[in-house]
């Protein structure tokens, strides 16, 4: 018979794992519970120092809950020496300027918008500019003399020596990223499967290979999915692991159907099985990375090493297979699917290939990224980039000091914003000026929309904590003993809760500044209504705000590049295609445009394509080089763009599932076209003969096709228009691509390479047409919830 008590716990506990999976906010709360109470009885009851307790209080509050630095411990610990530093001079700053109303207001928007405006420079920034902007705000609004200082600076100091050694001793945190395991596990699982086609298997059965990658896969999405938005201050290290999910379940698609095309055709292709064999090592190599960033990379650059060596073998050896025959029974009826499905087993290796190259650019990312020191986090300092961390940390504020800048936006109206709300508080004479600012750190955003929202929730939650604060001092205000043992209670709600539901956070926050006021001092049921007026006061000032100043927000911003992303990506995929062509010896036809390529609508018939000629003594045609800086320009301001969202904490979020989605159909577009831009750059190219000019044309017009279907997307994305539906098979040139198969010469033949080139083509632009279900799935079910909840349609 279960125990009622423990079955309680059970469902707690699931709740928890459900809504926090890694526990770093029930982390963050414990610590804080424990923490802050313990130090704000020894100012009071001890050190008998009221502004001793208020700063150790919020100092424990600000370091322990509002942020968690990353990495090695040492790193954390600069980090928090650093913030504590940072806090000092941030104290004795607003002390000094707190007088002057005039001074203050203009202080209060200049640090404003220095703190706001650094977080562009790196995650570590961007995630600690809360607790700084409360260091600058809390003596602002508390004027005192600066007899008052060395007291304050003292709560300060006590505060972070105490916050010092609860983060290395009280349930430290895991150096790696809670994504890091399972993605481990996945990469191991996959291997194992890819040796295992690699030596002849099968399925492998129940407890096979492919039943463990399919757990491996499934519990790592698990994990992924469990989280619908990563914490504050994403970093370079994290954010490619983010990207990394989608990959790796894309590989192991691949890997299921390279397993089922080798059930269909068991006759074995040495140069396969050793690409397979290969990409398992890569795959092996990246766990041993993710389970151990500093470890030496060596071993896992000289596994890339090898599987482009393997690659470039599969590339030889794939004009081997030909000549190119019908499957046998297909006959002239054959259809062409079946007949083009009979011989890409070579360009399976190819795409996992570049898939698993794909995953370990990604996974060097994320160790390289985990490898660098303190300093070169602070900056923000790219491994890959060549220049000094400062000189990054400059060149990435530098791009954002421009007008069209939203990170820019946002500091700026959150800078105006807190020097109103100083205003405010100056001519109000409201007696918690502190609450209002509090307030506004709390709500504003970088929409109108979400900050109306988010103003609605902190109101309705600080009324809801109200109540519950006096109902607690009504019945318990006598017992001093019980309202000390309920703080630690009310701070480990409020930490936990918010994550989950802002407005229950809210609440929990007012029931701690009801007792946290109330505790060692007279009984003042007033400490409620004042909350309340301060909250309702600091959301009033950030909504005026947010509707003054630039309300499209970081999710208009995500939807924007995102587009520009993809649009970038599509027109270097059909660029590459284009340049493939011409290296095939089809004339460009039309300049750098693509109407006329191919007339007709797609009907299943085989079109004729506009007048050519092959071009044997032209000169070579340059690649897509241009095309290609564009595509990763239009990348890194998404990853920019991406660290902007997820920094901030809106009310209408898409899932992380959904948005990586997303982000990484632009990597997997741009990896098709690196991979044609790639087979016909570093190959002598014979002119073609007329079945394969024909099937060029054809595969080029599908091309066209495809960019246009990414350049829907792209404007779907922000609203113009509907989410396109996922483009078929393109009949003709499947029908063309038969063709080329069942007509192809011997190997001996020159034109048997450029053949092969072709089909791999083609194979790579089928692949972006696979995508395109799972990315119209992700944006509808975004319209799905706007409807479900009446908010605007098309917001990220």
């Amino acid at each position: 018979m279960p125990i009622p008590g423990r079955t309680r716990a059970g469902v707690f506990v699931a709740w928890l794992r459900a809504h926090d999976p890694d526990l770093a906010a029930t982390r963050r709360s414990v610590r804080t519970a424990l923490v802050m109470p313990s130090l704000y009885a020894l100012c009071i009851e001890v050190l008998h120092s009221v502004t001793m307790a208020t700063f150790a209080a919020f100092g424990s509050f600000a370091m322990l809950l509002l942020v968690e630095f990353t990495g090695p411990m040492t790193q954390r610990v600069r980090a928090h020496v650093a913030l504590t530093a940072a806090w000092v001079v941030l104290i004795c700053l607003g002390t000094l300027v707190a007088g002057q109303a005039w001074l203050a207001v203009v202080s209060m928007v200049v640090i404003g918008f220095l703190v706001l405006f650094s977080g562009v420079v790196s995650s570590v920034l961007a995630g600690a500019s809360t607790p700084l902007l409360l260091a600058f705000v809390l003596p602002l609004t508390v004027p005192a003399p600066l007899s008052a200082l060395p007291q304050r600076l003292a709560g300060v100091g006590l505060a972070a020596v105490v916050a010092l050694g609860a983060i290395t001793l009280l349930w430290p945190r895991r150096a790696s990223d809670p994504l890091a395991a399972p993605a481990a596990r996945a990469c191991r699982a996959f291997a194992g499967h890819l040796r295992f086609l690699a030596d002849g298997g099968g399925d492998g059965g129940p407890g096979g290979p492919a039943a463990t990658a399919d757990v491996a896969g499934a519990e790592l999405r698990r994990v992924f999915d469990a989280t619908p938005y990563r914490p504050t201050g994403l970093g370079s290290g994290s954010r490619a692991l983010v990207r990394l999910i989608d990959e790796l379940a894309w590989l192991h698609g691949m890997i299921d159907d390279d397993a089922a095309a080798s059930a269909a055709a068991p006759t074995r292709i040495p140069a396969v099985d050793d690409a397979r064999h290969a990409a398992a090592l890569v795959l092996d190599r990246a766990a041993d990375l993710l389970d151990r960033p500093q470890a030496d990379p060596e071993p896992f650059d000289a596994a890339v090493r090898e599987l482009r060596t393997a690659m470039a073998a599969l590339d030889r050896d794939a004009a081997g297979g030909l000549p190119l025959r019908p499957p046998a029974g297909a006959g002239s009826g054959g259809r062409p699917a079946d007949l083009i499905d009979e011989w890409d087993r070579s360009f399976r290796a190819h795409e996992l290939c570049f898939a698993t190259l794909l995953v370990a650019g990604d996974v060097d990312r994320m160790a390289a990224a985990e490898r660098r020191g303190w300093r070169e986090r602070l900056l923000g300092h790219d491994p890959d980039t060549l220049t000094t961390p400062l000189a990054s940390a400059r060149e990435r504020a530098a791009s954002h000091a421009r007008p069209h800048s939203v990170w820019l936006h946002n500091s700026v109206r959150g800078a105006l914003t807190l020097g109103l709300a100083v205003a405010v508080v100056r001519v109000t004479g409201v007696a918690h000026s502190f609450w209002v600012l509090l307030g506004i750190l709390a709500v504003l955003s970088s929409s109108a929309v979400t900050t109306g929202q988010r103003a609605l929730r902190a109101l309705a939650g600080t009324v809801a904590g109200a109540l519950v604060g006096v109902g607690l001092l009504e019945v318990f205000g006598a017992h001093e003993g019980v309202l000390w043992a309920m703080l630690p209670l009310a701070i480990l709600c409020a930490g936990i809760a918010t994550p989950v539901s802002f407005a229950v956070g809210q609440a929990s926050f007012s029931v701690i500044l009801c007792l946290l006021f109330n505790v060692g001092q007279p009984l003042n049921l007033q400490v409620a209504v004042a909350r309340v007026e301060d909250i309702a006061l600091g959301c009033a000032v950030s909504l005026l705000a947010a509707l003054a100043f630039w309300p499209r927000g970081a999710a208009g911003v995500v939807h924007r590049t995102l587009g520009q992303a993809y649009v970038a990506a599509a027109r270097y995929l059909d660029r590459a295609v284009r340049y493939g062509a011409v290296r095939g010896g089809v004339e460009e036809t039309g300049g750098a445009g693509r109407a006329g390529v191919v007339s007709g609508a797609d009907d299943g018939v085989p079109h004729s394509p506009v007048p050519h000629r092959p071009l044997p003594h032209s000169p070579a045609p340059a690649p897509p080089l241009e095309e290609r800086r564009e595509a990763a320009a239009a990348a890194r301001r998404l990853d920019d763009a991406l660290r902007g969202y997820l920094v901030e904490r809106g009310a209408d979020k898409l899932p992380l599932a959904d948005i990586t989605t997303l982000v990484t159909g632009v990597a997997a577009v741009r990896m098709a076209a690196d991979a044609i831009s790639g087979i016909w750059e570093h190959r002598t190219v014979n002119p073609s003969a007329g079945e394969e000019t024909r099937a060029l044309l054809a595969v080029r017009s599908a091309a066209d096709r495809i960019t246009e279907w990414y350049e829907e997307l792209a404007a779907s994305l922000d609203g113009g228009r509907p989410v396109p539906v996922p483009l078929p098979a393109i009949a003709h040139v499947e029908a063309m691509l038969s063709q080329l198969l069942s007509t192809t010469p011997a190997a001996r033949d020159p034109h048997a390479g450029t053949a092969v080139l072709v089909l791999w083509t083609a194979d790579y632009l089928k692949a972006t047409r696979r995508l395109q279900p799972s990315l119209t799935a992700a944006l509808r079910s975004k319209a799905e919830r706007s409807r479900a909840t009446g908010t605007p349609r098309a917001r990220l």
